[in-house]
């Protein structure tokens, strides 16, 4: 059953007990954008003691805010009732609340293109606070006093920010204002609920866009601050005609596709990231360096990412992109088996689009480039690292304690496998015997 399905059914059913049941907020607007909204929300009349009874076993974690979850065929569909918030003490969430109508409930709302409400059987659009309007314009207007608004939720203020980045639409003047004025208090809200927002905005193919709102905001401070040092920090313009690292980033942001991973965008986003620390001038050959950065820049951005909460798998898929961006110059010089090695890392197709947007933002290198392409094609027949000829088994075989030079001895022979110089187990077995032959001489 799909969500669409699911939830009409049980505005149905809510429907049939004498109560209001509307479609809410943003499966409202996607509906109307022409897009298949993600999930359904229904906002009603009933109480959430009312729709407990309707429907048993639905999850009543939300119900002191009215909100309740009800599973409909496998599909969870989140039910609130129509309410008015209390004060927002902590600019997180509302004190008290009291149970409305649906014109008060449209009031507390955050922007006029969520505001919306829809009649699940007619299809009759419910306005009340001109969402069809800026809907059309493309216009993202936060309801009533935009400042109350973001004192109320400070996460509004990124919420506008990534709703102008993923729907296209432009910031209404007075909101935008608002925004900027109150981009401090995002330091309130929790670095979970802040990295979940960065991650739909960094991962929306506008992302450059979406960028430049949260430095020009100020929003940028309370996420990654260290894209500041960015701006204005200038690099070798024979390497890098299009000017300083943020707009370097910024191309690079722009250049990925619209199905860029979420590792790969913050890989982007964080692989200069150390340039501002590490940047020297070479007197002697007038030139910018920046020494160290791919280094460095590992180091900052495990910090940048544990500092948002960012997952360990996250984590450990970035963090060695950001290490491994400058060794694209050398591939060409590698012996088979440390390409095949480095081919091999399990984000290599990140890494190597992370190549590609990088030369293709500044020098417009590709030799690189098109170098690993037909790498990849030459070396698909087979496992880049096939399957060992020998192992430790075979070496304690021979006589020897497990110890660091297992390690040394099979790896020597492993690179001769992947250079093809050996094919078959008992050639290695032969070259393990005169490698181990030297230890005990």
């Amino acid at each position: 059953m799909s969500a669409r399905t699911a939830a009409t059914e049980v505005a149905r059913r809510l429907a049939e007990a004498g109560h209001t049941a509307l479609f809410a907020g943003g499966c409202v607007r996607d509906g109307l954008l022409g897009k298949e909204p993600k999930d359904y929300d229904v906002a009603t009349s009933a109480t959430p003691a009312q729709v407990l009874r309707l429907f048993p076993g639905s999850n009543e974690v939300g119900a002191h805010f009215g909100v309740v979850i009800v599973k409909q065929d496998g599909v969870h569909i989140e039910v609130a009732t129509f309410r008015t918030d209390g004060s927002y003490k902590d600019g997180r969430r509302p004190e008290t609340v009291e149970f409305s109508t649906p014109p008060e409930d449209a009031q507390r709302r955050d922007f006029t293109v969520n505001g919306l409400f829809q009649n699940p059987v007619s299809g009759e659009i419910i306005d009340y606070v001109g969402g069809l309007a800026d809907l059309k314009a493309r216009t993202l207007r936060a309801i009533g006093t935009p400042g109350d608004r973001f004192g109320e939720d400070a996460l509004r203020l990124l919420r506008a920010v990534r709703f102008a980045t993923v729907l296209g639409f432009e910031i209404e003047p007075i909101t935008w204002q608002a925004i900027r004025d109150h981009a401090d208090d995002l330091a309130k809200i929790s670095p979970e609920r802040i990295r979940d927002e960065f991650s739909k905005l960094i991962t929306a193919p506008n992302r450059r866009r979406g960028l430049e709102l949260l430095v020009d905001s100020g929003l940028i401070r309370h996420i990654v601050p260290e894209v500041l040092a960015l701006i204005g920090c200038d690099q070798p313009p024979q390497w890098h005609p299009e000017g300083d690292v943020y707009i370097h980033t910024s191309i690079m942001l722009e250049m990925l596709g619209t199905d860029a991973s979420l590792e790969l965008c913050l890989a982007v986003l964080l692989h200069d990231i150390a340039k501002p620390p590490t940047r020297t001038y070479d007197e002697a050959e007038d030139r910018i360096r920046f020494n160290g950065h791919d280094a460095m820049g590992a180091v900052m951005a495990e910090e940048i990412l544990r500092r948002l909460k960012y997952p360990n798998h996250v984590i450990e898929a970035v963090v060695p992109m950001v290490a491994r961006h400058m060794q694209f110059m050398n591939v060409q010089k590698m012996r088979t088996a440390k390409l095949k090695r480095f081919m091999a890392s399990a984000e290599f197709e990140d890494e190597l689009e992370l190549h590609r947007v990088d030369c293709g933002s500044s020098n417009g290198f590709t030799d690189n480039y098109e170098y690993l392409l037909a790498k990849r094609e030459e070396f698909s027949s087979q496992p880049l690292i096939p399957a060992p000829l020998v192992g430790g088994r075979d070496l304690i075989a021979m006589g020897f304690t497990p110890g660091p030079q297992f390690r040394e001895w099979l790896e020597a022979v492993e690179t001769e496998q992947l250079e093809g110089r050996i094919t078959d187990r008992e050639a290695a077995l032969g070259l393990l015997r005169e490698l181990t032959s030297k230890a005990k001489n």
